[in-house]
């Protein structure tokens, strides 16, 4: 007769989000993985395979989560250039606050494993698919509604935006800005807009 699991696997895989995107794959070892989740190995690989297939299942949870909190602004927003700035806001201020420089696990993973793994690969490319998608269905309502400006067609502004966040999210794993530095690429982006 099986065991019942006596565990959450949606918060071990909110835990394994933290440790991952602190620590990135390749610096996480098992030990970490069973300290930090409070699981036994036997538990950890009977539920989840291997750290792999872990890690992979850490990523997509935490794709869906941060294309569904941007989708939300988006969609319930009634003026799409304000939204987008409190976003950009946002984003830096969790920089500037972030004492360990973790960055964004998405950007992190791109630039860790993406080269060297196609599974990761895919599933970096089908975020920034989406993510483009979302931020151009966005510029098209804000220009829909003459709050963004029209010199450049929604989609080319949309990849130029997400280009930027994810920049600003590279900066923040340096731990190297000030707010001033954040300000001036702002100030920058939105004078396009």
């Amino acid at each position: 007769m099986a065991r019942t699991k006596e565990f959450n696997e949606d918060q071990v895989l909110d835990k394994a989000i933290e440790i991952f995107w602190y620590k990135g794959y390749n610096g996480t070892s098992a030990q970490d993985l069973v300290t930090h989740l409070g699981l036994s190995r036997s538990s950890l690989y009977d539920t989840f395979g291997d750290k792999q297939k872990l890690f992979v299942a850490s990523l997509k949870k935490y794709q869906k989560q941060s294309q569904d909190q941007i989708v939300e602004l988006f969609d319930t927003s009634e003026n799409i250039k304000e939204t987008l700035q409190n976003i950009f806001k946002q984003a830096v201020i969790e920089s500037l606050e972030d004492r360990i420089t973790k960055g964004c696990f998405m950007v992190n993973t791109s630039i860790e494993l993406a080269v060297h793994d196609s599974e990761i690969s895919e599933i970096v490319q089908n975020n920034t698919q989406i993510m483009e998608g979302i931020f151009t269905k966005a510029m098209q309502k804000g220009q829909d509604l003459e709050q963004i400006s029209k010199n450049m067609d929604a989609k080319t502004l949309a990849r130029f935006i997400f280009n930027n966040y994810s920049g600003i999210r590279v900066l923040a794993r340096t731990g190297e800005a000030d707010k001033q530095v954040y300000d001036d690429i702002l100030k920058a982006m939105f004078s396009v807009m």
